[in-house]
């Protein structure tokens, strides 16, 4: 029978043994935390839909449609708009968030940014969700959501106390459209003016994108700083990815 120092060393060679084998493991997992990469999420990122020089990647009647300076300016200032035009993306978006810039030689000249949109065949008009440019019967509907030409009707209007604190009369305004899933938000000058779910389940939530002058007497809207950011259920990605 093992004498009680024999048991004591045994005892000490047994937590001698346990303390190498958990501080082995204990450098193992620092070893290979410092070796296995790390995988970050790629941060959301713009792109331009405009490239300032030309209309690559839009279609549209360029009568009413130039360039000047790197800006889209739609309308003119010679003669009346005789009917709705609008300027195109030439491919279709689904869930995004859309930055530009806007800004109307006269306060009344109407017109809008369509999103999720279609053009109607054989015909100038383009049918979807319009986000509003204008003032129309001293309403100022700046940052209000229209569905042109399908339902013909306003979808959500501005607050017009909190919208005059921020519009910008006969200067650049900024604007923002976000579309995820069934809802629209936007912003003007960083003001949400509407918060829109759509509740039918028959319209589009994919389309193209365009740029409308109203028709009405002369008068011209520019746009510039056109990008866009696609959106997906779980996070962001790049368009086109």
């Amino acid at each position: 029978m093992a004498s009680r120092c024999e048991k004591f060393r045994l005892g000490i060679n047994s937590s001698h043994k346990l303390l190498s084998l958990l501080t082995l493991l204990a450098l193992s997992l620092f070893v290979s935390c410092l070796t296995t990469p790390v995988v970050e999420k790629k941060p959301a990122k713009f792109i331009s839909l405009f490239n300032g020089t030309d209309f690559t990647g839009w279609e549209g009647n360029q009568a009413f449609f130039r360039i000047e300076d790197g800006v889209v300016v739609a309308g003119r200032l010679d003669q009346a708009i005789p009917r709705n035009e609008f300027l195109c993306t030439s491919r279709d978006y689904n869930d995004f968030e859309l930055r530009l810039q806007a800004k109307v030689s006269r306060e009344d000249a109407n017109g809008g940014i369509q999103i999720r949109s279609r053009r109607v065949p054989n015909h100038n008009e383009v049918k979807g969700y319009q986000a509003d440019i204008g003032i129309i019967e001293n309403r100022n509907i700046w940052g209000a959501l229209y569905d042109e030409y399908r339902r013909r009707e306003m979808l959500a209007t501005p607050n017009q106390e909190k919208l005059a604190e921020v519009y910008k009369p006969s200067k650049w305004n900024d604007y923002i459209i976000r579309c995820e899933g069934p809802r629209i938000r936007i912003w003007i000058n960083e003001y949400q003016t509407i918060d829109y779910t759509e509740t039918d389940p028959n319209v589009e939530l994919t389309g193209i994108i365009g740029l409308q002058i109203h028709s009405g007497p002369a008068a011209e809207i520019r746009y510039r700083h056109i990008e866009i950011m696609a959106i997906d259920e779980v996070g962001t990605k790049k368009q086109g990815e």
